[in-house]
């Protein structure tokens, strides 16, 4: 994979890899706090993670998710470190030393977009209580007094930050004067935005005592994103997601940027085309590996899949333990699987084309083809259907599957999914590979164990 960089473009502005604007790496904190900022050094490094960063500060972006997949995830502790590259916060391009002015323009444009929709909506503010929650009444009250502790902190800075932030906020407020709101729409986002925070996993430690004002950071992040992005706006599943990247960075403005990055890729998974396609492609991957078990729901009038809707629309978030569920989220958003696939598709080509050159006059066969669309999600849903195949298989309804599925929530083993995940994964090529070969295009005898030595060491 080459080390490209990723930008966020859309009506909340363009984070550019300008060398000029490039900001400070931040790590993740780790108490129950909201910051506008982060705290690190501009020389801290991903110390963990070997060859990944270099002297300057520049990460090898190929590198970056080598490691995260190979090693299964990273350390906790390097987590908000690593996110904030994986996820295009931060171009990997950029340097130590440049990324402390990329952080003040972010903040001061975060901080001008969600101002403009609250000017716009004033009685949207805040958040409107009906005094029957307490956790929620005094998570409101714990945010009231940490916003009122930053605004003291800002008023205390020196007069040369103030107005390098005063030029920052007009260069903003340039950039998002023609931005104009769907009203009746933003006032329908944050309607169901309000429904939808509260009922965020609240056991997290992150949410708990004073943390539980992080659900208000949640919230503004939330709807400065639908003011922002009409074209996704907000839908159910959204708040559960983005809690991740709050979490994991403990940052208002690190998370946003970062969760807007992510859905510029994955918002289609939030449209009801996008999760059918998803939902589609488990069944045909199903059907690959296991016709026995495909046939058997299609049979009984469960091959809709239902609760294949939650698991790929949240990666799967109850299903694991919490910490598993973070590293697979990583895991699965490093893109691996798909780079893989197209490293099979190339090696089928330089089959075809050695064929092609040679002299042998036998009949050939084409091989089968790689189904690209097949992603490590895709094939993780597959590994824990087929580890339950026996329950699956006495499921005769609908009804009885989901409740079964339901089950499984926070019992499975991250490793064993993964491990069961890569098998099918290698298997389905080899099948591949082992058709084509034995279809009479075998001009060595070695050729196929040289095409599988190729795809195993692809997981090494």
């Amino acid at each position: 994979m080459n080390n490209t960089e990723t930008t966020c473009d859309g009506r909340d502005g363009t984070i550019q890899e300008d060398a000029s604007t490039v900001k400070h790496f931040a790590g993740a904190g780790t108490g129950n706090q909201f910051r506008r900022a982060s705290t690190l050094s501009p020389k801290t490094s991903l110390l963990g993670l070997p060859g990944v960063m270099d002297a300057e500060g520049r990460v090898d972006e190929s590198r970056l998710r080598a490691y995260i997949v190979k090693n299964g995830g990273v350390l906790p502790s390097e987590r908000g470190q690593a996110w904030r590259f994986l996820f295009g916060m931060f171009p990997c391009s950029s340097t130590a030393l440049e990324r402390p002015l990329l952080l003040e323009q972010l903040t001061v444009r975060y901080q001008v977009m969600k101002r403009k929709w609250q000017q716009l909506l004033p009685g949207y503010v805040r958040l409107h209580l009906n005094g029957t929650d307490a956790e929620l009444v005094a998570a409101v009250k714990y945010y009231e007094q940490r916003k009122t502790a930053e605004e003291q902190q800002c008023q205390e800075q020196s007069e040369e930050v103030k107005e390098r932030l005063a030029f920052l906020e007009l260069q903003a407020q340039v950039v998002f004067e023609r931005v104009t709101f769907d009203v009746e729409e933003l006032q329908e986002a944050i309607r169901i935005i309000d429904k939808d925070v509260p009922r965020t996993d609240r056991d997290l430690a992150y949410y708990l005592e004073e943390g539980s004002g992080n659900l208000l950071v949640l919230r503004e992040i939330l709807i400065t994103y639908a003011a922002f992005h009409p074209e996704v706006s907000y839908a159910q599943g959204m708040n559960d997601l983005c809690s991740r990247f709050l979490e994991v960075l403990d940052s208002e403005v690190d998370a946003y940027w970062s969760f807007a990055c992510y859905m510029e890729k994955f918002s289609r998974d939030f449209r009801a085309d996008g999760l059918h396609r998803k939902i589609e492609l488990e069944a045909e991957l199903l059907k690959e590996l296991d016709p026995q078990l495909h046939a058997h729901l299609v049979t009984d009038n469960m091959d809709r899949l239902t609760f294949c809707h939650r698991w790929l629309l949240l990666g799967f978030q109850r299903e694991f333990e919490h910490s598993d569920a973070l590293r697979l989220f990583e895991i699965l958003s490093c893109d691996h699987l798909e780079l893989i696939s197209q490293q099979v598709e190339r090696a089928h080509y330089r089959e075809r084309l050695a064929r092609k050159l040679s002299l042998e006059d036998r009949p050939s066969s084409e091989p089968q083809a790689i189904n690209t669309e097949f992603t490590l999600e895709l094939f993780i849903g597959a590994a824990i259907l087929l580890q339950h195949r026996h329950a699956l298989l006495q499921c005769r309804t609908e009804v009885q599957l989901i409740q079964f599925t339901s089950s499984l929530q926070g019992t499975l083993d991250l490793n064993s999914i993964l491990k069961k995940a890569e098998d099918h994964f290698y298997n389905y090529c080899k099948r591949s590979a082992w058709d084509h070969l034995n279809g009479g295009c075998r001009t060595h005898k070695s050729k196929e164990d040289q095409f599988i030595h190729q795809l195993r060491n692809l997981f090494s």
